[in-house]
């Protein structure tokens, strides 16, 4: 098993149409603003960011994320990533019912080296970690899509 190999997948329910979601989450340089775990995003081009990521834990992860596939008909946003985490994610978004259900999924090789290092004890609280994140995220985009 590869320590450093991760498959995340979180599954938010949201009450706003798949649209509103949609258009909240396209817009990653506006995350910071309603998502407290990412730190920076600098859009380098239409396709391509750098973004700093922290969560709990005291390190911040730093990555270039580029566009693969931006596709509002199939309610799909997808990315490449590199630099600390290696990769790719992809936000999902259909409807739920009167709402809607945004799907993330995420496929990374860590290459910071510090995580490397510590990949064997510290799996279980990166883990976590990620699941903390990805909550307080889930928090920002619900307060965000309430006041519009």
């Amino acid at each position: 098993m590869d320590w450093t190999h991760y498959r995340f997948r979180s599954r938010w329910s949201l009450p706003a149409p798949p649209a509103a979601v949609y258009a909240v989450l396209e817009r990653a340089e506006d995350y910071p603003r309603w998502w407290p775990q990412v730190r920076a995003v600098t859009r380098l081009d239409d396709d391509t960011g750098v973004l700093t990521i922290r969560s709990l834990l005291p390190y911040a992860m730093t990555f270039t994320a580029r566009a693969t596939r931006h596709d509002p008909a199939a309610g799909i946003l997808e990315v490449v990533m590199s630099g600390d985490i290696d990769g790719w994610a992809r936000w999902t978004v259909t409807a739920d019912g009167p709402g809607t259900l945004a799907r993330y999924d995420q496929v990374v090789d860590v290459r910071k080296p510090l995580l490397r290092l510590l990949a064997v004890p510290g799996r279980p609280v990166f883990r976590a970690n990620h699941r903390l994140m990805m909550r307080a995220g889930r928090r920002g985009l619900l307060r965000l899509l309430r006041a519009v």
